[in-house]
């Protein structure tokens, strides 16, 4: 037996031990640490060590001198104009906010003069006959007035005063769609997109009744050579199918009744090309389209038609129709069916009016939840494009101005303005905008854009009056043309993308004789115009 004191000892010895067991690693485990340098990581560990550089790296500055507009602000203001300017924005605050700028939009009287653009085309002066009589002498086809057209219409989106009025004037030439494409229709096109912009925020009711019956309309659809010997269905069809009730709300009976009820109309083509109401044309004997029913035995039909358009603007499937179409183009490509309902019993308590209804849409809550989930389709990135390049347009002297060009500019990303080829109108949903195709198209715009092109007669921003002091931090920089291109901040993916678009640091100081304004400013800019915070709006 050992003694007391040396048992004691080897107690003593035994804890030391183990607390050094603690302590100190075994053979085994420092083995294994000493080999832990050389082990090679995971991908998932090497993507959040790369994250923790990157966010480190280019963790956005925030450069308040430069105000943004709310979420909200921005929102709306992005659904109902052609792009935010710094100079809309300050409207919009100085108006007291979205709404109340929205509603002042609403009140602003209609402008027939339209800024005199006219006057940069003058021949959407002429009238029909004077349009066709040049095409017969092979001076200028009437295709190439219908370019014209497009013309002014991209261009009044870009420089208007009154964004909401363009943006719901090119909704309803939409929905009462007649391209400018169509067998010699150009000789009308002019004016029939005139009478809709003057009507785009009345009632539907006039509107309805100024479209179907305008000699654009019944030229296109067929209703200008139709008689009661041989009534032509087209525009009886259409005005149910894509007017007003919608698909699965008629018959066919309906349909030709509908036809019955809108010969008369006529146009005299290829001569006068004045139209005129023919009662030796107008088809007689009872007639019923749903719950309108007529014995229509007056050779005059001209009163029937109206109280039948009246009647088919006034009826809930129409009004559900026009809520669904709106919905779709402002809210989202998932359309809410309770916000539809909302949005028709307001159309319809209203007399068809369309401003009640809109300022219900945009004060609903499915409106408020849909911040950046539409896509800006061609004419849209064309337009806004233009006016965040800080563009001032001038009349075109040739081919090659840029008033003239930016028609050319929308065909390029996939449609040419007002010319899709059915009567349904173009497509508004996300997946036909969202294409590679489309994609690549609009890269290559903003470059030209980007890099000053079109030359002739048009100005842009000039590039170092976007600095807004002397001298500053690149990721300052960023964020504060963010802040006036995108109104947002800038994310660390922005800024990232823009240094590796420039090849400058974060931290590199930018100055007005920064290289920057330079040959590396196209790529900056178009950095900020291919991002999706741009796409989506």
């Amino acid at each position: 037996m050992p003694s007391r004191r040396r048992a004691l000892r080897l107690a003593g010895g035994a804890a030391t031990a183990a607390s050094a067991s603690v302590l100190l690693p075994s053979p085994a485990d420092a083995a294994r640490r000493r080999a832990a340098p050389d082990r090679p990581r995971t991908l998932e560990e090497d993507d959040a060590r790369q994250s923790r550089k990157r966010r480190r790296k280019y963790r956005p500055a925030r450069y308040r001198a430069t105000p943004v507009l709310s979420v909200q602000s921005r929102h709306l203001v992005n659904r109902f104009s052609f792009g935010i300017t710094p100079q809309l924005a300050a409207e919009v605050r100085a108006a007291g906010g979205h709404l109340a700028w929205f509603d002042r939009q609403l009140a602003t009287p209609y402008d027939a003069r339209a800024r005199g653009l006219a006057d940069w085309w003058p021949d959407l002066h002429l009238s029909a006959a004077a349009i066709f009589k040049r095409a017969t002498m092979l001076d200028r086809d009437t295709l190439e007035v219908g370019y014209d057209i497009g013309k002014r219409t991209v261009v009044r989106r870009i420089v208007s005063p009154t964004p909401v009025l363009e943006v719901m004037t090119k909704f309803w030439e939409n929905l009462l769609h007649v391209p400018i494409a169509a067998d010699n229709v150009s000789v009308f096109r002019a004016d029939y997109g005139e009478q809709i912009r003057a009507r785009a925020l009345g009632r539907y009711d006039d509107l309805l009744k100024t479209a179907v019956l305008h000699p654009a309309m019944l030229m296109y659809l067929g209703n200008a050579g139709s008689t009661k010997a041989h009534p032509n269905e087209n525009l009886g069809r259409e005005l149910l199918e894509l007017h007003t009730l919608g698909v699965g709300h008629h018959t066919e009976d309906d349909v030709k009744a509908s036809a019955r009820i809108l010969t008369g109309w006529r146009v005299k083509l290829y001569s006068t090309w004045e139209p005129f109401y023919s009662e030796v044309d107008h088809w007689t004997g009872p007639v019923r389209v749903r719950d309108f029913a007529d014995d229509n035995v007056a050779a005059d039909g001209r009163d029937l038609t109206l109280r039948f358009l009246s009647y088919l603007s006034h009826h809930p499937d129409t009004a559900r129709r026009i809520a669904t179409k709106l919905v779709r183009t402002f809210v989202s490509d998932q359309v809410p069916k309770a916000l539809v309902e909302r949005l028709a019993a307001v159309y319809l308590a209203n007399d068809t009016q369309i401003r009640p209804v809109l300022r219900t849409l945009v004060r609903s809550p499915e409106f408020k939840k849909a911040v950046d989930q539409k896509v800006r389709d061609a004419d849209e990135d064309v337009a806004a494009s233009y006016r965040l390049l800080g563009a001032r347009i001038s009349r075109p002297r040739s081919d090659f101005s840029a008033a003239n060009q930016v028609y050319w500019q929308v065909a390029g990303l996939g449609l040419a303005p007002l010319t899709w080829p059915r009567p349904d109108g173009p497509p508004v949903d996300n997946a036909a905008w969202s294409t590679a195709t489309r994609v690549l198209a609009s890269v290559s715009l903003h470059w030209e854009m980007a890099g000053g092109w079109p030359e002739d007669d048009v100005t842009f921003a000039r590039r170092t009056s976007y600095l807004p002091q002397k001298e500053m931090a690149f990721r300052k920089f960023v964020d504060h043309l963010s802040r006036v291109l995108l109104q947002r901040p800038s994310t660390e993916d922005l800024l990232h993308a823009c240094c590796l678009a420039t090849g400058y640091r974060p931290t590199t100081r930018v100055t007005k004789r920064s290289d920057l304004f330079r040959g590396r400013w196209q790529k900056l800019m178009t950095t900020f115009l291919d991002s999706p915070a741009y796409y989506r709006h």
